[in-house]
């Protein structure tokens, strides 16, 4: 039974482009362009800028270059990183599409690419504004915490181990309750994983800058790698010590291994897939996307031909992964906190992804727009660094390269439950401390939903993350 743990409010937000999901029709067919194409309004420019990706996208999944290009000169007329919602949504899904064309010819994709730097303090940038701009890691940070404090009551020698140490301002609430306790703090040791070092530095820094001050026995461990290529042994796990494993956002990014493996068995992949995918949404007893998109929300896409091989249960999924998994149930944490992108963003076939990543962005777009002036650069800097990334990679890339595999809670679920993991209700207490949290963020249309002891955080009645917390079954 789902309970909302934050009073229901309507929205102040305007003309969302989650709207337009539900006022269109499915046909993907689009006239040719307009000279009048500027002047439509903002709602019926929404309407077309959807019609004419899902179109593009058909294009490009059936291979034909010349039409998709086509296409993508219309969409030009209309979308802009710096227009409304929907003008920017489409900016970025074109970028994608159009990237995912170019692969086809990889000596010049690779020529137009191969000047292209990202620097470390970029990355550090963004993530820094998708944590102040956002509310969504703060609550995942206190229900995290929480988690662990409660795990770790009365245990003298604790062991945090996380898997994506960027942020320290997590740690450094938690040294803060931990300096409170009745028993005293405990002995804290954090290993940090991350690729890197720079990152580690600063964490290391003014995390053990923080335990000077509120006289805590603190040790950091900084392990310098990708999660993929993780060598267990650096964690430096010892007997005697209790312990805890936080991974927020991470665990998505190894289901790229499960593909790949899945691909060397199975080299000879239908060419119609994409085709078969959209045709069969077509013919669906269905009037609008918005209704294909909300039932698909509930009960999962029926999979296509050849989409079944994801599901987390199949019997040729990689061992990656699922070694991975067993690797930290081997480590007997007492509690581990997984949060993830509740998004399904892992379907084998293009149209799939597209369909479920425009429904997904939409909202997190229509977040900045409630909070965010259109001229912010800070906004623009995350919507391209951040999300266009993140899109570009679910549209263009397949395969190995394909990092941005978000899946729906249930079928983390499923895979955790495999390895001997057990789910952890998280408690009321830290339900509460969050709940308390977004309701003074100041934006009503941020939401927390539990269901059966995990929390969904969403914009909206769309959940965007979700937070679950686990222990070792033996």
């Amino acid at each position: 039974m789902e309970s909302m743990l934050q009073e229901e409010g309507s929205s102040s937000v305007t003309s969302s482009p989650l709207q337009f999901f539900s006022m269109m029709s499915l046909s993907p067919s689009i006239g040719s362009p307009y000279p009048w194409h500027r002047e439509l309004k903002s709602e019926e420019r929404g309407l077309r800028l959807i019609h004419l990706l899902l179109t593009c996208a058909n294009h490009v999944a059936a291979g034909s270059v010349e039409n998709a290009n086509i296409i993508l000169e219309q969409i030009s007329q209309l979308a802009s990183p710096d227009g409304d919602t929907m003008q920017r949504i489409a900016a970025y899904f074109t970028e994608a599409l159009a990237d995912r064309i170019l692969k086809t010819w990889p000596g010049l994709h690779r020529a137009l690419n191969s000047t292209r730097i990202v620097m470390v303090s970029e990355e550090i940038l963004v993530q820094k504004l998708f944590f102040e701009l956002f509310p969504f890691m703060k609550v995942a940070y206190i229900l995290t915490n929480q988690a662990i404090v409660e795990a770790m009551e009365g245990e003298k020698m604790v062991h945090i181990i996380d898997l994506n140490a960027a942020e320290p301002a997590q740690w450094i609430a938690l040294l803060q309750v931990l300096s409170a306790r009745p028993e005293g703090p405990p002995h804290l040791r954090i290993t940090g994983v991350h690729q890197q070092k720079e990152v580690l530095d600063q964490m290391a820094h003014k995390l053990t800058e923080e335990a000077e001050k509120l006289d805590i026995p603190f040790q950091f461990n900084p392990v310098v790698s990708k999660l993929e290529n993780l060598d267990f042994d650096k964690l430096r796990v010892k007997t005697g010590e209790a312990l805890a494993v936080s991974s927020i956002l991470q665990l998505h990014s190894l289901l790229a291994l499960d593909d790949e493996a899945l691909r060397r068995k199975s080299p000879l992949l239908s060419k119609n897939s994409n085709a078969i995918y959209l045709q069969k949404v077509l013919l669906m007893n269905q009037n609008t996307l918005g209704d294909l998109l909300e039932k698909d929300m509930v009960n999962g896409y029926s999979p296509s031909p050849d989409s079944a091989s994801s599901s987390p249960a199949s019997s040729t999924a990689s061992m990656n992964s699922e070694g991975f998994l067993n690797a930290l149930w081997g480590l007997s944490p007492k509690v581990m906190v997984v949060t993830e992108q509740d998004s399904n963003h892992n379907g084998s076939t293009l149209m799939e992804r597209l369909l479920e990543a425009l429904y997904s962005y939409a909202a997190l777009f229509d977040c900045l727009e409630s909070t965010v002036s259109r001229a912010s650069m800070e906004r623009l800097r995350i919507e391209k660094m951040l999300f266009g990334e993140e899109i570009k990679n679910i549209i263009a890339c397949e395969g190995a390269e394909r990092k941005e595999r978000h899946e729906k809670m249930d079928k983390w679920i499923q895979r955790l439950d495999l390895p001997g993991f057990a789910n952890v209700p998280l408690s009321y207490y830290g339900m509460l401390q969050a709940r308390r949290f977004l309701q003074s963020y100041g934006c009503e249309g941020y939401r927390m939903r539990e269901e059966n002891g995990c929390v969904m955080i969403c914009w909206q009645d769309r959940s965007l993350f979700s937070v679950t917390a686990w222990r070792s079954r033996k």
